[in-house]
Formats: C-alpha cells, structure tokens, sequence
C-alpha cells in the first residue's frame, strides 16, 4: 500500500516514518528469528507485558495480541500465544512452565442464562485452573470451571469442558482422555497415546 494522497505535511512524516520504523523492525525480526510479525508485534517486548501483568519479572511471556481481563494468575515461564483470550473474571489461575498456543480461550465465565432468559439470569462465573507444564494446543477452549492438573497436554481444537487428572493428554469435543503422559528419571517426556480412544 503507497502513500495515501490526501495526507497533508505532517501526516506525511509520520507515515514515512512509521514504514522506516517497519521496515527496520521487519528486518531485525527476520534476521533474528527467520520470522515476519505483525507490526505492533515488533513494537513491544512479549517479556515486559509478563511483568507489567505480574508486577515482577518471572520470565513470563505475552503477546500483545494476547487478551486478559479480570484476576489472571500467571506462573513463572509460562507463554502466553498470540490471538489468545485468557478471561480472568471468575478467577483464573495458570501454573508454572505454561504453553498456552495460538487462539487458546481459557474462560470463567458464560452469559449462557442471561441470553436464554432475556436478560433476567445474571452470566455464571466459577474459578478455572491450569495446573504446571502444561500445553494447550492451538485454538484449545478451556470452559468454566475446569480443572487441568499438572503436566498435561491438550490437544489443537480441543473444547475441556470437564477436569483434566495429572499426566493426561485430552482431545476432541468435548475433550476426552485419549492417553497419559509419561516423564523418566531424566525429564524426558513420551506421549503415550491409547490407539482404541484415537479411532474413535
């Protein structure tokens, strides 16, 4: 896209110099990373928004596409994706070593009620946990008031509307058990799918 014409003087440098800003920007990052971001992307350190949300520095990252409202406790070294939506307004807790990929909805609330009965229910809020390294694949929906234990991976496009126990891998909608996640003595992991719940 060029230079719109109807630009006057001052909007002309500004509009220079925001594409010398992107294209420098657009540069460091494909250099650095072998990746294109969007622009606002690049303007932003992912680490320092994790501080700002904790007020201390815990090695969190967020992107700046990333939405959280309400009370969202975040553990150390988490990651938090782009296009995700992390809604706090019913308590929302994720634990330590955290993937939560691209498109995640983690939710502690639903207008459900309210909707179906014209205004006169109020939306229903229950607290939601994520427990510690834990992946949730992209565009994964976690409903209210679920539990996920520790050490579990969700699958891409899973819908856990119900609780996740400790070691489990869970996909589908709704999600389901569909194996276990196994650690050695060394931290090495293997994913042990069961074969009969994949066919399904």
């Amino acid at each position: 896209m060029g230079l719109p014409e109807e630009l006057d003087g001052d909007l002309k440098k500004l509009w220079t110099s925001l594409q010398k800003l992107h294209h420098r920007c657009r540069d460091y990052t494909q250099k650095k990373h072998h990746r294109i971001n969007p622009f606002y992307e690049d303007l932003f350190d992912w680490s320092e928004r994790g501080a700002y949300w904790t007020r201390e520095d815990k090695g969190i990252t967020i992107y700046n596409s990333a939405t959280l409202l309400g009370d969202v406790k975040i553990g150390e070294h988490s990651w938090i994706g782009p296009f995700t939506m992390l809604d706090g307004s019913g308590g929302l807790e994720i634990g330590r070593y955290c993937s939560i990929s691209t498109g995640c909805q983690v939710l502690t609330h639903d207008t459900v009620n309210w909707s179906l009965s014209g205004g006169k229910l109020q939306p229903e809020r229950a607290a939601t946990q994520i427990g510690d390294c834990c992946f949730l694949g992209s565009h994964s929906i976690v409903t209210k008031g679920v539990t996920i234990g520790n050490h579990c991976l969700i699958t891409a496009g899973a819908v856990a509307a119900r609780d996740v126990d400790d070691y489990t891998i869970a996909g589908g909608v709704p999600a389901r058990v569909i194996g276990k996640v196994e650690l050695d003595s060394h931290g090495n992991v293997h994913l042990a799918y069961d074969k009969s719940q994949q066919k399904k």
